[in-house]
């Protein structure tokens, strides 16, 4: 389960976004993941906690359906789906543009496709199998990522043979550690915080372990320690061995990873390469485990009635490929973006991402608060801080919301996010809501679950 949360989380927001927020924030690029780790551990603490109390289909959806009501439970699963699919599309659109590191004028739509095939391929096993392959390409690129920062502290701090230590120079040279002020951290949030897209994932995955409570406890707790030590130690890396005006030079496009850049500076061309085959596999990996989490989710709308019925049915290997087959939609976009808007696609596919995911995490939140006033401590895992903690978080949320209409090309995509949004209210009051209802059987059952397993481990 951990595994799976961080396929998802350590992806291209890191490994290729992370260009574009370093442009506009410079050195301080390492106080805005510091602030986005914060909050990520805050929203991945919320669902973790309500998903050990009620380890239920639909996860964080469901329970907001039942302490919010119908409408944001309604809103709250849809926003996460297209933002899983979402997700999925542009993972390999950096699929792509990472195969231009070793051929220049390959088409970006010919890498989406075929990447595009092998996760569907990977997906429409059994999840005993999915999960073996996504820990897999997970503990490839954490391992990657650990050396990364390995050698990346020793290139700073003491240098390496041929390379003498670059020291932290670069931190505040070209205008110092923050040359656009505090406004440009904030700003940088609306980008930085896609990065930690999937934190709450394990809220989806609790319904299929063995053991929830156990389950959820120990990835929750995991997830939140390497998020803020993978993110905040690589951007630290990154500004102080090359300077960051040249490491925001991908601004705009979708060309190279600044971990390649790393060490093509330093002057190790085959370690470079071998790099960019690490972001490759974290980008094929994310894409996989959002594939899964999309196809999971339209599986639980169908069958709570927010989606057509025949979407709920299963192979024979209880794979919901009808329900993965329409979660490809992401990958269809990304496809038409590439072949029509090659150089735009990344950065309308990640505004999109933003617009469903910043309501997702808010409406985690605002479920969180509500779960709180009724259960108390009742979960295993707790929060720290609690509603307190949770609301804090939802006012950062929401000015990082203000500044993703804000950032400069945003505006188009944005509102397009926001009109999808009001799309599905209309279809929520037309046709779901006289036969939306909660579940209160499958609460009671994972309520049940829960206690077993917890009195078995006591």
């Amino acid at each position: 389960m951990t595994m799976i949360v961080l396929g998802s989380a350590l992806g291209t927001g890191l490994f290729l976004g992370s260009g574009s927020a370093i442009a506009l924030t410079g050195p301080a690029i390492i106080i805005s993941y510091a602030i986005g780790s914060l909050l990520a551990a805050i929203i991945g603490g919320s669902a973790g906690e309500m998903a050990v109390r009620y380890p239920v289909r639909g996860g964080f959806g469901s329970i907001a359906t039942r302490y919010l009501g119908p409408y944001a439970g309604f809103l709250t699963r849809w926003a996460y789906w297209t933002a899983t699919c979402a997700i999925t599309g542009i993972e390999l659109i950096a699929v792509g543009s990472y195969l231009s590191f070793w051929w220049p004028d390959l088409p970006l739509w010919v890498g989406i496709v075929v990447f595009g095939v092998l996760i569907i391929a990977l997906n429409i096993r059994s999840v005993k199998y999915f999960g073996a392959m996504e820990f897999f390409l997970s503990s490839i690129k954490v391992f990657a990522l650990l050396l990364f920062i390995v050698v990346g502290l020793c290139l700073v701090f003491f240098g390496l043979p041929g390379h003498a230590a670059s020291g932290v120079s670069n931190l505040t040279n070209d205008g110092g550690f923050m040359p656009g002020g505090f406004t440009s951290v904030w700003l940088s949030l609306a980008i930085v915080m896609f990065s930690f897209g999937g934190v709450e994932m394990i809220s989806i995955s609790a319904a299929e372990a063995e053991d929830p409570a156990r389950s959820v406890r120990t990835s929750a707790k995991a997830m939140m320690w390497r998020l803020a030590t993978f993110y905040v130690l690589s951007m630290f890396i990154v500004v102080s061995l090359i300077p960051w005006q040249q490491a925001a030079g991908l601004e705009g496009t979708v060309a190279t990873s600044p971990f390649v850049m790393v060490f093509a500076q330093v002057g190790v061309p085959a370690i470079a390469s071998i790099t960019n085959f690490v972001v490759l596999i974290a980008a094929l990996s994310a894409a996989n485990a959002n594939l899964y989490a999309g196809s999971r989710l339209m599986h639980s709308l169908a069958s709570d009635r927010m989606a057509p019925s025949s979407l709920a049915q299963t192979s024979s290997a209880g794979i919901p490929v009808r329900a993965m087959l329409v979660s490809l939609s992401g990958v269809v976009l990304a496809v038409l973006l590439a072949i029509f808007l090659p150089k735009a696609a990344f950065g309308v596919m990640m505004t999109l991402v933003m617009v469903c995911a910043l309501t997702v995490w808010v409406l985690i939140l605002l479920a969180y608060i509500a779960f709180k006033k009724v259960e108390g401590n009742s979960a295993p895992f707790r929060l720290w801080g609690g509603r307190v903690t949770a609301g804090v978080a939802i006012l950062v949320l929401f000015a990082i919301w203000v500044a993703l209409f804000k950032l400069d090309g945003n505006g188009v995509p944005a509102t397009v996010g926001v009109v999808y949004f009001v799309l599905l209210t209309i279809i929520y009051f037309a046709v779901v809501k006289n036969v939306l209802t909660v579940d209160e059987d499958a609460f009671a059952e994972a309520q049940r679950a829960t206690e077993h397993y917890e009195s078995d481990r006591k």
